[in-house]
């Protein structure tokens, strides 16, 4: 089905389809083991012991991947627009890209640093993940408005922003309650002192994640009208 939609439009959908598997998947499998309680665990701690940690690993870093992929090309699309319509200046689309690319790193040393083998770096790589995530979608959601109305509907730069706003929410809330916590462990229960805290960081931190996930779920339609063409040009001495 993915390799029938038009133009780029396979990318965002497979990184949509992908991210929310590694997170489901994970969830499903930390559940069943024992390892995590099922009412909304972190999404860092479906993944910090085997056998979910290496799916866990695995389909983030690929996913990471894929996010860079689609910011790249979502970066072409908008310089290319911006040839005619002059909406935005390519020094902030390039911005917005880096920081973006800033985002997958994090994502990538949130998969390969386990929370609690090493919980500094883990923790970094999730602040920088999470943090320049939130960053991004807003630029996007700023340049989207800019665009219209020619190359977005008002309807679609009113749901980004909306994704962008609860998104950003949520993390300065997740923030708020994580600093709150006194312990750093994955097997919490409701009679813990802390849970409280810990429960509302959780739900806060889904939010911003699959926030990110309906944000680029928004790009499909974008990308059907855009196609990559590679040139090879052969010169002769």
């Amino acid at each position: 089905m993915l390799c029938c939609m038009p133009g780029v439009a396979f990318v965002p959908a497979l990184l949509v389809s992908w991210s929310s598997a590694a997170f489901i998947i994970s969830y499903v499998i930390a559940v069943l083991v024992g390892h995590v309680e099922p009412l909304v665990p972190y999404i860092s701690d479906t993944g910090t012991k085997p056998p979910e940690s290496g799916v866990f690993g695995f389909m983030i870093n690929i996913s990471a991947l894929l996010a860079a992929i689609t910011m790249y090309i979502r970066y072409l699309l908008i310089e290319k627009q911006n040839e005619s319509s002059h909406f935005v200046r390519s020094s902030c689309n390039m911005f917005t890209l880096c920081i973006g690319w800033m985002g997958c790193t994090g994502m990538g040393i949130v998969a390969t640093f386990q929370e609690l083998a090493v919980p500094s770096v883990h923790d970094i790589g999730a602040s920088v993940a999470f943090g320049s995530g939130v960053v991004y979608i807003t630029l996007q959601s700023l340049i989207s408005y800019k665009s219209c109305p020619r190359w977005n509907t008002y309807f679609v730069c009113r749901i980004r922003m909306a994704i962008s706003v609860i998104s950003c929410i949520a993390f300065i809330l997740m923030i708020v309650f994580a600093s709150k916590i006194s312990m750093t462990k994955i097997d919490w229960t409701p009679a813990e002192k802390d849970y409280t805290y810990h429960f509302m960081s959780a739900i806060c931190e889904w939010t911003v994640a699959f926030g990110f996930i309906f944000f680029f779920l928004t790009f499909i339609r974008d990308f059907q009208r855009f196609s990559l063409r590679i040139s090879t040009e052969i010169h002769e001495d």
